[in-house]
This record gives structure tokens, sequence and C-alpha cells, in this order.
């Protein structure tokens, strides 16, 4: 297997076992590269304000902004009415055949 894989209906991204919510598609590509860089410049924030609780709590609410924009936090991407299992492991969840097929 591979170290991860993406379920069948391209919402979630299976790493060891768990399930991570994959961005939201209807992004356009500049969208979403800026909101990668957002992240990834929120993340760095986090890594440089360790000690610091104001600056710790300020880098952290810019990383989950940033998961929200891209649809990996928050409100659901699709709308067909499906619960979300983010986070769940695969065997707990109505993936888990899938997930013991691969």
């Amino acid at each position: 297997m591979r170290p991860y894989s993406d379920t069948p209906d391209g919402r979630y991204l299976v790493v060891r076992g768990r399930l991570w919510r994959k961005s939201d598609p209807r992004l356009d590509r500049v969208e979403r590269e800026q909101l990668v860089r957002d992240l990834m410049s929120a993340r760095r924030a986090v890594k440089d304000a360790k000690g610091n609780s104001v600056e710790l709590a300020a880098a952290r609410k810019c990383v989950d902004d940033a998961k929200v924009a891209l649809g990996e936090r928050g409100p659901v991407w699709w709308d067909d009415g499906a619960p979300d299992y983010n986070r769940h492991m695969a065997k707990n969840t109505p993936y888990a055949d899938w997930f013991a097929s691969l």
C-alpha cells in the first residue's frame, strides 16, 4: 500500500489509516496556490512563536483560517448531504471496506 491514498470519492486523503479532508476542488488554481502559501506562512509563524502565547494563538488562528478557506476544515465543500469523517480512522467509517481492500 502507498503511504497515502485518496478515497474513491476524492473527499479525503488517507494517511496511516486516518482520513484527512482534501481541499475544495472547485477552488481555482491561483486561489488555491495563494491559500497554500498563506497556510505555509502561518505554519512557519506557529513554529517561530513557540514560547510566546499571544503570537502562538494568532499564528494558530491564521492556520485555521487558511484551512477553512481551503475547505479542509469548517463546513464541508460537497453538497450531497454526506457527513464529514475528517480525522476519523478509515476502518471506523463507511470507507472501511474500501480501505481494507488496499
